[in-house]
């Protein structure tokens, strides 16, 4: 079965990021996977729950260790 595709507006809306925040993550790292189809950038939407999910800590001690 085939993923549904998001534009980075559309990712960054899911996420309650801002585009700029998700365009820099491709550059530097740290964001989600995302699909370069020609030029166009494209996130899947299990990419976005996993770098979400990733992300996820139980206290700010937990989110440094982590680094």
């Amino acid at each position: 079965m085939a993923s549904e595709l998001y534009t980075v507006s559309e990712a960054a809306r899911w996420a309650k990021v801002s585009e700029s925040f998700l365009n820099k993550a491709r550059l530097t790292g740290g964001g989600p996977k995302f699909v370069r189809l020609g030029r166009a950038i494209r996130y899947r939407i299990e990419d976005l729950e996993s770098w979400a999910a990733d992300g996820a800590a139980g206290s700010t001690s937990e989110y440094g260790a982590a680094q």
